[in-house]
């Protein structure tokens, strides 16, 4: 099988790290994206990992890693978006600022990630894009009690929706995995009284993504995953 290339932004977090761990024990070429020079330590090094620091709220830092990585690798094959944030907050307790900070770390980071790619893969004739949505966006009553983060991970939703319907009869598909709470260390710290065990391991979100990232998920169309396992 041909080397597969894959971009994972967020690649120093709690889910980040066991992912990219494991796309690169499967053979994929991972472009890696951290904030920070000390995380980019964290990953350490591997021949077929490419760690950038780059600034995805910036616009013009996003285009220029996909347009240099393109010119690096030739294509991109997958886009694994991993970077963001959560706060909690209903509407009394939240003002537009609060909003768009959110959108600025949920879904602006992912959107400026995956229109230069989208446009690659388009050519191309195939891709994978991979969004990270959340339950409170699809759910009200969990929505409520963090408002801005609900609205803006419903962004991601719409934008899949429309990526599709763009990409329409080529093998470019955009998905959406929404899962539950993730078993991390942080938020073990964070939810001292809850029960992991039915949470989510970054293990088992990382075998969905290569799924998402197979032959086998070719059929698929509009696909929204709940991996809310019990929680």
């Amino acid at each position: 099988m041909a080397e597969r290339t894959i971009l994972i932004t967020g690649a120093a977090g709690g889910l980040g790290k066991t992912v990219v761990s494991f796309f690169l024990d499967k053979g994929f070429r991972v472009i890696a994206t951290v904030r920070e020079e000390l995380e980019k330590k964290a990953l350490g090094t591997h021949p077929l990992l490419d760690v950038q620091v780059v600034d995805l709220s910036e616009e013009e830092e996003a285009q220029s890693l996909v347009e240099e990585s393109l010119r690096t690798y030739k294509t991109i094959d997958a886009a694994l978006m991993l970077v963001g944030g959560f706060a909690m907050g209903g509407v009394a307790d939240t003002k537009g600022a609060d909003v768009r900070k959110m959108i600025g770390l949920n879904f602006e980071t992912a959107y400026y990630i995956a229109r230069p790619l989208f446009a690659q893969m388009l050519r191309a004739g195939k891709g994978r894009l991979i969004f990270i949505g959340a339950r409170p966006a699809l759910v009200p009553s969990q929505g409520k009690h963090a408002l801005a983060y609900a609205l803006s991970k419903s962004l991601l939703f719409q934008l899949a929706e429309v990526l599709n319907v763009e990409a329409k009869g080529k093998d470019v598909v955009a998905h959406v995995v929404v899962p539950s709470t993730i078993d991390t260390p942080a938020n073990r710290k964070n939810m001292p009284d809850a029960d992991p065990k039915t949470w989510v391991t970054p293990s088992q979100l990382a075998e969905i993504f290569h799924f998402i990232c197979t032959d086998a998920a070719a059929p698929l169309r509009d696909p929204v995953w709940k991996v809310y396992n019990q929680a």
